[in-house]
């Protein structure tokens, strides 16, 4: 069976025109998927060669039957055919697939895109296709890894971006990767090359996260004990609930003190915890470093435990008629005492 393979290296090799029989794309992940898919879609044929020898197939309109017939299909004045299959969750009995991969065509490139899933491993199919070609599951990124992800996103684009802008977009959009990707383009899209810098006013302004009543300053507000900060964000949030609300900061207030608890298990040295959390510098870990002297792992506990229940009763459980934004008010002055 192939080694399992990463992102880059599978984009690595298929820049490099190293092509397989099959691909299959598959996770809870949708970004990465699209990514290799498109790549495919876009350089395996000369545009000149793609109405005959490329096909394109969702998975509601088709069969795993029909899918191996296409495959078995050879290319017309093309070195390769391409047939893409998206969503293809939606098919049943992709055993079908068992015979055709004893002994694939080299001129075809299979792809089949399936999505929020994964296919049982265990079928015959699967190690086949991992055997002559490529199996590659799109897990999603872990909340801790979205800042490092919009840092090499932002580079691969010419650009820079400062670290208070970072966290500000990934702790308001999280690890939506097509969403975090989508609003950074729309952000440097008017930048002139040289001058693509992405600071908090540029995501401010092209974004629509204020810089100063957001995750990360209320995260900092908590860390710092600053409890007129912190209820003038929770005010200006509950007044201007288009901006942010609570349903948007409980995942960013949650992952943090939930990897706070981890760190106060670690050595609690900035090198401990960033092995603990998986951070890659000292910057990502700063406010751990604060909190665990804001926090002690009793109250963290507690804390993670409130998160909870205002997260049930935002869902209408043991909740009468609290509104939202009083919600996050009693879960702020929770925290902060």
């Amino acid at each position: 069976m192939a080694a399992k393979q990463t992102f880059d290296t599978l984009m690595g090799d298929l820049k490099a025109r190293k092509f397989k029989p099959i691909y299959i794309l598959m996770g809870e992940e949708p970004y990465y998927i699209d990514k290799v898919s498109d790549f495919l879609e876009e350089n395996v044929l000369r545009p000149e060669e793609r109405d005959f020898n490329q096909t394109v197939v969702y998975g509601m309109e088709t069969n795993a039957a029909q899918v191996v017939d296409m495959a078995k299909r050879f290319p017309m004045m093309a070195e390769y055919q391409v047939v893409i299959v998206k969503e293809a969750q939606n098919i049943k009995n992709w055993d079908k697939l068992d015979s055709y991969l004893e002994k694939p065509l080299a001129s075809t490139v299979l792809v089949i895109c399936y999505k929020h899933g994964t296919i049982d491993s265990r079928k015959k199919f699967m190690s086949k296709a991992a055997a002559v070609g490529v199996v590659f599951k799109s897990e999603k990124l872990r909340e801790n890894a979205v800042p490092t992800f919009i840092e090499d996103y932002v580079k691969s684009k010419g650009g820079t971006i400062d670290n208070k802008a970072k966290l500000m977009i990934a702790d308001f959009i999280g690890n939506d990767l097509a969403r975090v990707t989508s609003e950074i383009d729309k952000a440097m899209i008017s930048m002139t090359e040289g001058e693509k810098k992405v600071t908090p006013d540029v995501v401010e302004q092209k974004i629509g996260i204020s810089k100063e009543y957001n995750m990360f300053e209320l995260r900092d507000a908590l860390i710092n004990k600053d409890a007129l900060k912190a209820n003038r964000i929770v005010k200006y949030l509950d007044n201007n609930p288009k901006t942010a609300s609570l349903y948007s900061f409980l995942p960013g207030l949650f992952s943090f003190f939930q990897n706070l608890m981890v760190a106060h298990y670690s050595d609690r040295s900035e090198r401990g915890v960033m092995q603990a959390l998986g951070f890659k510098s000292e910057w990502a870990v700063r406010d751990y470093m604060k909190a665990l002297r804001s926090f002690n792992a009793y109250k963290t506990m507690q804390i993670i435990h409130q998160i909870r229940v205002t997260d049930a009763k935002s869902k209408g459980i043991d909740n009468p008629n609290t509104t939202p934004g009083d919600l996050l008010k009693e879960l702020v002055f929770f925290i902060l005492h």
